[in-house]
């Protein structure tokens, strides 16, 4: 089963930029249908985008609070997923998990994701 890694975290200023990494092992990433979540202080997880898969093609999905902002991406050569965070707020404060999936069209749910990684803090100062 695949493993995950995140790393990219830190501490920055509201308007500024941070770009998220989730390396996977173990497991064949391309069958994987991928995602981030977040878990703010106090709060439960939130899905904060993720993709999905259709016979067809492969899209992405944003909560409302990032769209516009965060960018998903993948790179299946190397087994990485990236989450780019651009325009910063200090709501987007929070521990943000990657996570992994066999589903092809996942719901923005924990429960739908399977194997989570350990995660990595994003703190925003105003």
């Amino acid at each position: 089963q695949v493993q995950l890694v995140e790393s990219g975290g830190g501490l920055v200023q509201a308007g500024g930029s941070l770009r998220l990494s989730c390396a996977a092992s173990g497991g064949t990433f391309s069958t994987y249908v991928m995602g981030w979540f977040r878990q703010p202080p106090g709060k439960d997880r939130e899905f904060v985008a993720g993709f999905r898969r259709s016979i067809t093609t492969i899209s992405d999905s944003y909560a409302d609070s990032v769209k516009g902002r965060f960018t998903i991406s993948r790179d299946n050569a190397k087994n990485t997923m990236y989450l780019q965070m651009n325009n910063l707020k200090p709501e987007d404060t929070a521990v943000y998990y990657c996570v992994a999936t066999k589903k092809a069209w996942p719901r923005p749910s924990p429960q739908e994701y399977a194997y989570w990684g350990q995660g990595t803090q994003v703190t925003v100062s105003a």
